[in-house]
């Protein structure tokens, strides 16, 4: 037996679970201004539903996804993204009978079976937004606008946003073939994967991640030459909501998605400057998703980002996360006969909201005093012999050592004041 987690997972451990925590109280704060609910999908899916909802010709399903079968014989997959599954949410449960637009949130581990490196693992976590039943261009923008309020109240503001447009069904026909015939003289030349992809969508050959495709496709047709007019007017609609907001964004014509359902606005973001997987998020719009996994002609539009990308940028570009401390109030017995009072007092503090904590190993009064400052406690009760004969507890406080006698009755209210001038 290996006592080591599998290649590709990572243990989050109480160090970083504090920056994480602060990381994700940050963003459900931001989402949840902009009046996105959170919902809660299973971890796995019947596998069909990632083979339509992420496409059978991707690397995520051909390559990348852990798929098993249970006990019943039926294929099982754990889900590699979350768009489809809440797609999925939205059909069996009617959803689209209510209120439009339906605006979720989701956070939650994914699977994908790939090179583990850095802010890149096998199992990861992602926190995503979807919104259905809009197709307004003003959407786009509040979608990208969240994306960019979340990075800046993380305080990653030196962000780069990539954005394009894929167009629709109609205009995509003509580019497709365009692009066809300019990457049919260099077909040899693509690697074994896009020799496949540029015949049946060749769209997914520009997102290729292997450099020697790119390099025999250079020069290829943009899509945004082949937007037509509605298309176009929807894109500079996002566009000019984009500034109008002060949001600054790069036109990118590389930046594509390889399925048919996905329409109109695609957008990355990245973060420059912590290395090769600088991308911490992306999304866009996928009118066709909802109906083509049997729902009705439900136009949507996402995102997801990354939660380890962002702690490594965090990290990388020295941003502290969070400095809370574990707890707020230590209670430092220095006679063991005098634990259960200490036991009672303890309990007392926490039902009034307070974090607290004591020993539990027998540690001497100085080690008590080390370790509660070792752990970021900002208030220590001292229950000593003295204390305990003349009725009162003494509250030091671990910035400034400076020491007060409060009866039991005083602590709750001494303590809540301390706490609210540091």
């Amino acid at each position: 037996m290996q006592v080591k987690a599998p290649r590709g997972t990572a243990d989050i451990l109480p160090v970083n679970t504090r920056k994480w925590q602060h990381i994700e109280r940050v963003i459900k704060e931001q989402i949840e201004f902009f009046g996105y609910q959170e919902v809660r999908t299973p971890i796995f899916e019947h596998t069909e539903l990632f083979l339509h909802g992420v496409g059978q010709g991707t690397d995520i399903v051909s390559k990348e996804m852990y798929t098993f079968n249970d006990r019943s014989e039926r294929s099982l997959t754990l889900r590699p993204e979350g768009t489809a599954s809440c797609v999925r949410a939205i059909i069996e449960h009617s959803v689209y009978g209510g209120v439009l637009p339906v605006k979720w949130y989701y956070t939650g581990a994914m699977f994908r079976y790939d090179r583990p490196q850095a802010g890149r693992y096998r199992q990861f976590h992602q926190v995503g937004v979807e919104a259905f039943g809009s197709n307004s261009p003003y959407l786009d923008a509040e979608i990208i606008i969240l994306m960019v309020e979340i990075l800046s109240a993380l305080g990653l503001q030196a962000y780069e946003l990539h954005l394009n447009s894929v167009g629709c069904p109609l205009c995509r026909q003509s580019y497709r073939q365009r692009l066809i015939e300019h990457i049919d003289p260099v077909k040899d030349k693509l690697c074994p994967d896009c020799q496949i992809r540029y015949l049946q969508n060749p769209l997914r050959v520009l997102d290729c991640k292997v450099v020697s495709c790119h390099e025999a496709i250079a020069g290829y047709p943009v899509i945004y030459d082949s937007l037509c007019p509605d298309c176009q007017e929807h894109y500079a609609r996002v566009r000019t909501a984009l500034e109008d907001n002060g949001v600054k964004y790069l036109h990118d014509d590389q930046l594509v998605r390889g399925l048919d359902y996905y329409t109109n606005t695609a957008f990355e973001i990245h973060i420059p400057g912590i290395g090769a997987q600088s991308a911490v998020g992306g999304g866009g719009r996928y009118n066709g998703l909802v109906q083509e996994l049997g729902g009705p002609n439900l136009p949507g539009i996402g995102f997801a980002l990354g939660m380890e990308r962002l702690l490594l940028a965090l990290d990388t570009l020295g941003i502290i996360g969070s400095t809370q401390s574990a707890i707020d109030v230590f209670i430092a017995v220095m006679n063991d006969q005098y634990e259960s009072p200490a036991l009672k007092i303890l309990n007392q503090i926490r039902r009034a909201g307070i974090r607290a904590d004591k020993d539990y190993t027998g540690r001497s009064g100085k080690a008590q005093m080390k370790y509660a400052d070792r752990v970021g406690a900002k208030l220590v009760i001292l229950i000593g012999d003295e204390e305990m004969a003349q009725g009162f507890l003494t509250l030091r406080n671990m910035q400034n050592k400076e020491q007060l006698r409060v009866t039991d009755e005083q602590l709750i209210k001494t303590i809540k004041q301390i706490m609210a001038t540091d």
